[in-house]
């Protein structure tokens, strides 16, 4: 795994915006057309994923124990976005196979030697490749006065992924910070909504207004109007549509 450091947040701007309306297949799958192939998103719960793809199967922020994986396709890749408790736990790390592992500075620091010798650290802004993907980390942080304490800037990350040259963006904890504006040809999105950790659904909104990805899922989003999110996305004139998946395969007092 190769990893650079470079000022820019984004890749080359050139790349293709070829990914698919998505398909609903058995057991809570969605799946996106990509050159190459197809990328399979299996959500697993609250802020954790499975994202099969050509190159490789990643986990996404995996926590709740190796049973909620158990009939899922094991990881070539785990990515970390931060260290609180619903996207970094390490005895569920420690049940996956022993794969390669990007986490941000603080989440890295805090990983067990044997894991930390496969593990990369990515800052805010840094790019570079995994399992023959583009990888970008981009900043992920609270910007309301009140909320400050809970993702400081410059210290958590979101990530794009770009599979078969399309651009598949994990937010992370974040609010609809200029970074997350900014970004340029994403076709598919993951938006955090929930107060007071994250985004309001009228904050979500805006930001998909701004940066208009293709498609966007609301996760992490435990208690927010998701029917209120969608009005605000159609009435904003974003050409971006809205997938509702099951993040709370228990509901979402679990």
């Amino acid at each position: 795994m190769l990893l650079t450091r470079r000022t820019g947040l984004t890749l080359a701007a050139t790349l293709a915006a070829t990914t698919a309306l998505p398909a609903h297949a058995q057991d809570g799958e969605f799946r996106h057309e990509v050159e190459g192939g197809e990328v399979v998103i299996h959500p697993v719960d609250h802020a954790s994923m499975v994202l099969e793809t050509p190159a490789g199967v990643i986990y996404v922020d995996p926590v709740g124990g190796a049973e909620a994986y158990a009939e899922l396709p094991a990881p070539d890749l785990i990515l970390i976005t931060h260290e609180h408790g619903d996207h970094y736990d390490q005895p569920t790390l420690d049940a996956l196979p022993e794969v390669p592992v990007i986490a941000n500075p603080a989440v890295a620091g805090m990983l067990p030697e044997a894991m930390a010798g496969r593990a990369t650290t990515m800052e805010n802004g840094d790019t570079g490749e995994a399992l023959g993907l583009p990888v970008e980390a981009i900043p992920a942080y609270n910007t309301t006065e009140d909320r400050l304490q809970n993702h400081p800037q410059g210290r958590d990350n979101g990530y794009v992924l770009t599979v078969g040259g399309s651009r598949f963006l994990i937010a992370g904890d974040t609010e609809d910070t200029p970074e997350l504006r900014a970004l340029t040809d994403i076709d598919v999105a993951f938006l955090p909504m929930n107060l007071p950790y994250t985004m309001s659904v009228e904050q979500a909104a805006e930001a998909v207004a701004a940066f208009a990805p293709a498609v966007v899922y609301p996760y992490h989003h435990r208690g927010s109007d998701l029917e209120a999110f969608t009005r605000l996305v159609e009435e904003s004139g974003a050409p971006t549509e809205v997938v509702i998946a099951p993040w709370y395969p228990e509901g979402e007092g679990s």
